[in-house]
């Protein structure tokens, strides 16, 4: 739960720092985009690999040595020097976390019997709520705080003690688990995949930036071939040595098959919503970023708590309609912000805001916690780190696209209004409303695609995978 938390906290809390690292650093507009997106960009890259290698190299072991090299690149990153070194430290963190967070989902799965494992995956689903709210509020309190004069700094800084106290409880308190037939890493499979995800995500990335260039498209066109030749060979592995990196017979698993669907789709609506949010708050209304990060605290304690309930008290009875509950849940709350910030426009207040934040969300509340589950339930337990792994990049890649979408369904709209200065904050209104919608559309399709999730958790056996 630490590393969860930690990783989710380091992916928004660098957003509102960012002014200050540019002020202090002296750093480029390009360093800027690189100190957010490598973070991002090593961690997709990797997280099949790092789910892969937990499962030849032993979960706890690969755990721990994620969590120690993350928290060497958290102090690397509060000690950066220059722009290059913040750069150069941000993609080891993001490559650091890729070994240590696929483990996590992977450990639960190992560790705990199916009828314990809701609970679990309950407080994972509370965990996940608080991180990514959390990280903006804390970015905003320790960047205004500016620590012992330290200004940023302390954003990656605090990351030092969280890290210690997680190797120190992880080293006690894990069991090491590993795959039950001795595995070999799939070294061509390593190298598909990363090359495949990066021609997708660095283009979706940097696109908007560098005016959507001839290159990014051809390189995302590329990256299906990439695709289609790592399944191919992946096949091959499996038949060969039966050692591949991701092994493609867990698609055959209907529950694994849809629940990865859904994490893509779900990630795209993450993605959109989160940064279109953040800049309508501070952009458009001009809000300072510790109003915009107190804003989310009520949005942060109905995942927290809806995440528990769904969990441990709904899915037991209702199975997959509680996540289509969550879904139109989510939506609804999506209506009314649509419906209030088109009402109040810029003169709009935090606390006109908290009635759709807290119905978005319990929406996403109950989605989030048992997805895991039921992705992960018929998943056999010497491929947990790979499904793991795979689930991780999944909702990565949907994050990665929903952000390359807010160019076109927020900025879109900003730019064919053109508008002069004392118009933004209304231009600001019409884009996030018309973000919001889309958002929307993504979750009908989720609530159509969640209806081949399984009916009922499977509580009573242990998975089981026909080969």
């Amino acid at each position: 739960m630490t590393a969860a938390f930690m990783d989710l906290v380091d992916v928004t809390i660098v957003n509102i720092a960012i002014p200050s690292i540019e002020r202090d650093l002296a750093a480029s507009f390009g360093a800027i985009q690189w100190i957010t997106a490598g973070y991002a960009l090593a961690f997709a890259a990797g997280l099949i690999t790092g789910g892969r290698l937990g499962d030849i190299y032993g979960r706890k072991r690969l755990f721990l040595l994620g969590m120690a090299g993350f928290t060497l690149a958290s102090a690397l990153c509060g000690f950066a020097a220059s722009p290059e070194m913040l750069v150069g430290s941000r993609l080891l963190q993001g490559a650091m976390a890729a070994m240590m967070v696929p483990q996590v989902l992977a450990i639960v799965h190992v560790t705990f019997p199916a009828h314990e494992r809701g609970k679990v995956f309950g407080m994972f689903g509370a965990v996940v709520g608080l991180g990514a709210v959390s990280g903006p509020l804390l970015g905003a309190l320790l960047t205004q705080w500016n620590l012992f004069g330290l200004e940023w700094r302390p954003i990656f800084l605090i990351n030092l003690p969280v890290g210690i106290a997680g190797l120190i409880l992880g080293r006690r308190f894990i069991t090491e688990s590993r795959a039950e037939k001795a595995l070999r890493l799939d070294l061509v499979g390593v190298a598909l995949a990363t090359l495949g995800l990066l021609m997708l995500l660095y283009p979706l990335t940097r696109g908007r930036e560098t005016g959507w260039p001839l290159w990014g498209h051809f390189c995302m066109v590329g990256s299906l071939a990439v695709f289609a030749a790592f399944v191919a060979y992946e096949k091959y592995k499996a038949r060969k040595d039966g050692s591949p990196l991701v092994e493609l017979s867990l698609f055959r698993v209907k529950s694994f098959a849809a629940g990865i669907a859904v994490q893509l789709t779900f990630g795209v609506v993450l993605g959109i919503f989160f940064l279109v949010w953040t800049l309508y708050m501070q952009v458009g209304l001009g809000w300072s970023p510790l109003k915009a990060g107190l804003t989310g605290v009520p949005f942060s304690i109905a995942v927290s708590v809806a995440a528990g309930i769904s969990v441990q008290k709904l899915v037991p009875r209702f199975g997959r309609k509680v996540l289509q509950a969550g879904a139109l849940t989510m939506a609804a709350g999506l209506l009314l912000y649509i419906w209030e910030a088109g009402q109040y426009g810029t003169g709009i207040t935090p606390w006109q805001m908290t009635a759709p934040l807290v119905v978005m969300g319990a929406g996403m509340g109950l989605i989030v916690a048992p997805l895991t589950d039921a992705v992960l339930s018929g998943v056999p337990r010497e491929h947990a780190g790979s499904a793991s792994g795979l689930i991780n990049t999944t909702g990565q890649m949907g994050n990665a696209l929903g952000l390359g979408l807010v160019s076109v369904v927020f900025f879109g709209v900003i730019d064919d209004a053109a508008p002069v200065p004392a118009q933004l904050g209304a231009a600001f209104v019409d884009a996030f409303r018309s973000a919001l919608w889309w958002v929307v559309a993504v979750l009908a399709l989720i609530f159509v695609v969640m209806s081949a999730l399984p009916a009922r958790p499977k509580q009573e056996q242990e998975p089981v995978l026909a080969h």
